[in-house]
């Protein structure tokens, strides 16, 4: 039997050397990280896609497995299939060349391309299905009444349920209603209507090509082939036969019907243009005596004439009004256009007025010169004051006062003037304008008079020329008819029928399908391809962290390590002193702390790894203080913390874990201690060593100090915030070499953003398969915006039996390792 190995024997102390040993050079490179940002950048690649698919590979087996099944048991259910053939020929449609003339030869096969394809498409018509199914009696037989009904399975009751069948669609008709058309009667519409499922049935497996001289050739024959599919053979060949002969047949009856109703149509129009031409001379003949017109040459009358002469005068009338009419709402709407006009008028007023004015002032102004030298002359002998002088002095103001009046009122004549001038001359354009107008309407009233006239006798003369035109036409027309009257009776004699049955069908014994290996390999495919695009679309939704490939590309962090899952590693039994009881064996086995897994287990190497990458991740010397946590709740991140400070321990360090978790503490739980003194108890008072001694408190099992939280108080974030919070991480670097931390999700509290910027490190844990990559972006930039110096991330819960994953190849190295040692 194995040997029981110990948790600190001699791997741990490998690892301690082999850490030790390669500390500067780790040390050196860990100041350039390289994330694998090429392979990022050149985003998602072919292993990439090969991956996705291999992650979800019973998905696509199972999709694949499940159609391929289905169809198989689908198409192995389906009846044998069988086809039969036969082969029209269609001739050139034409009568006998010894009955008819070389103008009425009819076009042949090759100058009427269309008249094949019309053939074509008469063999797909409703009307000749119909009448092969009246004719076969094929609505009586068991084949197409079960196919009718839409069968007894699953798929036709559903049809008939939802109305798709031919019974749902047969019992939702309702009665014909009575018609009088020429084309049906009330009784071959409702024919029409009952036989319609029957009709559909035999085109759903009817084909009809036309033969061509050689599959890759595209020489064509005038061979068309037909072919219908049937579970019974026998059915088959019937109506395969059925459609050939009755095709020939119609197109027989198509043809000797033509003739005959050639001539009875041609026979009565040769009646109505008789009977037309009789009436059309008479009504020549009154027309002519009632129209009465006097011509002054071949092509004119005495009423053109005059009204010539108004249309002329008519035309200058018009253009008279026109222009009156431009020039007055030219002039209405902008005044001023008549500016130089009327300066001109007020130029001539103006220079009036003013000779007037001058004369006015020089005789004024004499007068006021003669008065002031005689008031000159009194002064002399009188004081200012008496009455002499005064009076001088009134005919002078007066005569001042008389010239200042006239030269104001000419200022103000020359201003009213202008004004009347223009509106003078607006006044004028208008009755030019009216007068222009009046002229024109009375022209115009004798031009209507003269043309309705000339209308009058045109549409007579007019009226007479048709006649005699459509009498002549019409005597032209009834010899032509006449001609092709006797024309046809002679070339509906001895016409043979141009489509004839070359190949019958014949019942086959071989079926043609279904083709069901061919189907399920089909099947196979295409189930496959749906199986691995769904995989491919999974994927693209997954927005999960589930490798640490992942984390290094879309993360842009190191990966430190990566956890398994504890449930599915191996436990490690302890002896102790005086043994064991069934209760301590049972909370080993469901304990999440490392001490009790297998030493060799991929967890216990896991966090070996993450402890090697810790003590490596800074320049110098390892980390004193660290800070572990998450983006989300339940990601793992107390466990992480608490394996992570055990595995620390085991080195020998003096190591405190820190329940900073304020909220939802649970390292009490873990270790099974009391949580009435911890971190809020210190935080909310001044703390001595000997405080903090007292409280925290030593696991005997892993030598591991910690300091739970304590209770929780109403304000955790200024308790972690505060400044006794980096005080007291201060002291404990002092005495501890390692200090761990855990803290509650920084995505949801701002603890862990508070602690982070104290400590010498943060490792951030990630849910494999859980954690959103969003998230856990955003809790980075929290990190990086506070100046943080995140050391890694920590995939937490992975699967071990996935193959993308290192600890797979770890655990099964361990499983023949220990394999080989047992024998």
């Amino acid at each position: 039997m194995k040997e029981t190995r110990s948790i600190v024997a001699t791997p741990i102390s490998e690892t301690i050397e082999i850490e030790r040993q390669f500390e500067p050079a780790i040390a050196e490179n860990s100041r350039y990280p390289s994330y694998r940002s090429t392979e990022a950048a050149e985003g998602f690649q072919l292993m990439d896609y090969w991956r996705a698919i291999r992650k979800r590979l019973w998905l696509v087996v199972g999709i694949a497995v499940l159609i391929t099944t289905l169809t198989a048991i689908y198409v192995a259910r389906k009846p044998n299939i069988h086809e039969s053939r036969a082969v029209v020929q269609v001739d050139n449609e034409q009568n006998n060349p010894d009955l008819v003339s070389a103008d009425r030869q009819r076009p042949s096969f090759n100058q009427d391309p269309s008249y094949f394809n019309t053939q074509l498409q008469l063999l797909w018509s409703d009307s000749l299905l119909r009448r092969v199914v009246k004719e076969n009696n094929l609505d009586s037989t068991k084949e197409f009444q079960a196919a009718k009904e839409g069968g007894s399975s699953l798929l036709g009751r559903l049809s008939r349920a939802i109305g798709l069948s031919g019974a749902a669609a047969a019992s939702n008709t309702q009665e014909p209603l009575e018609t009088n058309s020429s084309l049906a009667s009330s009784e071959d519409i409702a024919e029409a209507v009952r036989l319609a499922p029957y009709v559909e049935l035999i085109r759903r497996s009817l084909t009809i090509d036309p033969v061509r001289e050689a599959r890759a050739s595209n020489k064509d024959t005038r061979l068309i082939e037909i072919r219908f599919s049937s579970t019974n053979p026998l059915l088959a060949a019937a109506v395969t036969n059925g459609i050939a002969e009755t095709f020939s047949i119609a197109n027989q009856e198509k043809r000797s019907g033509t003739s005959r109703k050639t001539n009875d149509f041609l026979q009565d129009r040769i009646a109505d243009l008789q009977s037309q031409i009789r009436q059309d001379e008479q009504k020549l003949s009154s027309l002519t005596a009632g129209v009465g017109i006097l011509r002054t040459s071949e092509t004119q009358t005495i009423v053109l004439d005059r009204l010539a002469g108004l249309n002329k005068q008519l035309l200058e009338a018009e253009n008279s009004r026109k222009n009156a009419e431009a020039i007055y709402r030219t002039v209405d709407a902008d005044p001023s256009r008549l500016k130089a006009q009327a300066d001109e008028a007020t130029e001539r007023f103006r220079t009036d007025r003013e000779t007037l004015i001058q004369q006015l002032q020089t005789d004024t102004i004499k007068k006021i010169s003669d008065l002031r030298k005689e008031r000159a002359r009194l002064l002399q002998e009188f004081q200012p004051g008496t009455p002499e002088i005064k009076e001088l002095d009134v005919q002078i103001d007066t005569y001042q006062s008389e010239l200042d009046k006239a030269v104001g009122g000419f200022n103000r004549q020359l201003g009213d003037y202008r004004d009347q001038s223009v509106k003078t001359l607006i006044e004028n354009l208008r009755t030019k304008y009216l007068q222009a107008k009046r002229q024109e309407d009375e022209i115009r009233r004798a031009f209507d008079e003269q043309y309705n006239q000339a209308q009058s006798q045109n549409q007579g003369e007019v009226n007479l020329k048709l006649l005699e035109q459509n009498i002549e036409s019409n005597k032209g027309f009834l010899d032509n008819l006449r001609k092709q009257v006797s024309g046809n009776d002679v070339a509906s004699q001895g016409s043979d029928n141009n489509i004839s049955v070359t190949e019958i069908a014949i019942p086959s014994e071989t079926p043609v399908g279904p083709r069901r290996l061919a189907t399920v390999i089909a099947a196979l495919f295409l189930s496959t391809i749906f199986g691995m695009g769904l995989a491919l679309f999974l994927e693209y939704l997954d927005d999960t962290i589930r490798t640490t490939e992942e984390i290094e590309n879309y993360l842009q962090l190191p990966a430190l390590a990566a956890i398994p899952t504890i449930d599915s590693v191996p436990r490690r039994k302890l002896l102790l002193v005086g043994g064991s009881t069934a209760e301590e064996e049972e909370e080993r086995a469901n304990s999440e702390l490392l001490i009790y897994a297998d030493s060799n287990s991929a967890l216990a190497e896991a966090y070996r790894q993450l402890r090697t990458s810790i003590l490596l991740s800074t320049a110098g010397h390892a980390p004193k203080s660290l800070l572990i946590t998450s983006s989300l709740p339940s990601e793992g991140k107390t466990t992480t913390a608490t394996n992570t400070a055990i595995s620390l321990a085991q080195t020998g360090a003096k190591v405190l874990i820190i329940d900073a978790d304020m909220r939802r503490p649970r390292l009490h739980q873990v270790f099974g201690v009391e949580n009435g003194e911890g971190l809020s108890t210190l935080l909310s008072s001044d703390f001595t060593d000997d405080d903090i001694t007292a409280i925290v408190k030593q696991d005997p099992n892993t030598k591991l100090y910690m300091l739970t939280s304590g209770p929780i108080p109403p304000n955790p974030a200024e308790l972690i915030g505060s400044e006794q919070m980096a005080n007291l991480l201060k002291a404990m670097q002092k005495h501890f070499t390692h200090v761990v931390i855990d803290s509650p999700p920084i995505a949801s509290f701002t603890d862990g953003v508070l602690i982070a910027s104290m400590v010498d490190g943060v490792i951030l844990v990630v849910h494999s398969g859980k954690s959103s990559r969003q998230i856990i972006r955003r809790s980075r930039q929290l990190l990086q915006d506070i100046g943080a110096k995140i050391l890694g991330v920590v995939l937490n819960n992975v699967n071990l039996s996935s193959q993308d994953n290192y600890y797979y190849y770890y655990q099964s190295y361990y499983k023949s390792s220990n394999s080989a040692e047992d024998n």
